[in-house]
């Protein structure tokens, strides 16, 4: 199963799509004079012509109410929070990486390409090489003489961010994964985030494939994948209509793709080491902060034009490790929420109980319709949910302690 990534710009005329014998369906990114409206599986059969008609029909129903608020926003001012008497904040890009060089050039070539955004009073970038095995991730940063390179000997992403945090000078601090490329707006979309709500905590933005070329890949997206809409929102500590707000923490977007004030990470003690920990524990990290900054009352803002494009996982036994792996670091994330916010103790345990109650409704709709890749997606996330009630929490505290001994 393939399906082929197409970008459209809208104001201008459509053309038409000859899919090969390949290829089963596209994934249309939509734009409007350049600015994200949209995004849209659409499953074909292989060989399809999808002529231009047809696609302005499509087009016409999945995108126009987006391309009428884009058409708004180009023509409207922009609501400016910081005003005139705010500082132009300075901003850091961490990239967190181990042993991915090829993919860490591909992402820094993308912020290369950047245009400089003013709203940023300066830019810098830092990689934080996380004890990768050989000399291939620093000779990959020293093709880009501007950007800083860190060795963080600790394996463990959080490690890492937190290392990120000590190196930065930046005011803001975004975070991007070594296998995501940034769109050509990525700059522009954090600096109109910010000027939105300046004394917001954090922001995250979209998250699209960068390819769509192979089976996993593909069910990845169709199953919902780090989608979290074309539309602007905001959240703090209370939620109207959502009775287990704060701690459905996964709404409000992705790690791959998130940003902070980084005095407010300072303030908080940073990352949990014990979370994002790598193999054992490859999750749970980036919940736990957005909770902890909403905790703090300090707002969180998603802007879907702070947009990345992310590599999904290829084989459909990584995808299925990743569900397992999403499984565990929710429920080991309660668990720490748990002991360290008894204030909110009824909320976890109702997350606890709605959430394996979603899975289980998610594993009959599978079953009925004879699904049994999904079956096994499911229960893949149940079981790495059930393990991660089991002790996993504490398990991982105890490894990055004997870690932590051994870089004394």
């Amino acid at each position: 199963m393939t399906y082929r990534r197409v970008e459209l710009e809208l104001s201008q005329p459509l053309p038409d799509i000859v899919l090969s014998a390949q290829e089963d369906g596209c994934g249309l990114i939509a734009r409007w004079r350049g600015r994200l409206v949209g995004f849209r599986m659409l499953a074909l059969s292989p060989g399809t012509t999808l002529t231009a008609a047809r696609l302005q029909a499509i087009a016409d129903e999945a995108f126009a109410p987006a391309v009428v608020a884009a058409q708004l926003a180009m023509v409207l001012p922009a609501p400016d929070a910081a005003g005139e008497a705010a500082a132009r904040p300075r901003l850091s890009i961490a990239i967190c990486t181990k042993d991915r060089a090829a993919r860490l050039a591909r992402l820094l070539a993308s912020l290369q390409a950047l245009a400089p955004e003013p709203t940023f009073a300066a830019v810098e970038v830092v990689v934080v090489d996380n004890a990768s095995v050989d000399n291939a991730t620093r000779d990959a940063v020293a093709r880009f003489p501007a950007m800083h390179y860190v060795f963080e000997p600790k394996a463990g992403l959080n490690f890492a961010r937190n290392a990120a945090i000590g190196a930065a000078t930046g005011d803001l601090l975004a975070y991007l994964d070594d296998d995501v490329v940034v769109d050509r707006d990525w700059l522009v979309g954090l600096a109109e985030a910010w000027r939105s709500t300046p004394q917001a905590g954090g922001f995250t933005g979209l998250v699209l494939p960068y390819r769509l070329d192979t089976e996993a890949q593909v069910l990845f997206e169709s199953r919902g994948g780090f989608g979290r809409g074309l539309r602007r929102l905001e959240y703090r500590q209370a939620r109207h209509g959502n009775p287990l707000h704060p701690v459905g923490a996964g709404m409000l977007g992705a790690g791959c793709n998130m940003a902070f004030d980084r005095r407010l990470l300072v303030a908080l003690g940073g990352f949990d080491e014990a979370l994002d920990t790598g193999a054992p524990l490859p999750g749970g990290g980036d919940l736990d902060i957005f909770y902890r900054v909403l905790r703090s009352g300090r707002p969180m803002v998603y802007v879907p034009r702070y947009a990345v494009y992310h590599e999904h996982r290829e084989t459909i036994a990584q995808l299925r490790r990743q569900y397992w792996s999403w499984g565990l670091g929710m429920m080991a994330f309660l668990v720490k929420c748990w002991r360290s916010d008894p204030a909110l103790r009824p909320l976890h345990r109702g997350m606890v109980g709605w959430w394996f109650m979603d899975q289980l409704a998610a594993l009959l709709r599978a079953g009925r319709r004879l699904k049994g890749r999904e079956v096994r997606f499911v229960l893949a996330e149940m079981w790495g949910g059930v393990m991660g009630l089991a002790g996993e929490y504490d398990r991982s505290r105890a490894r990055i302690q004997t870690i932590r001994q051994a870089h004394q």
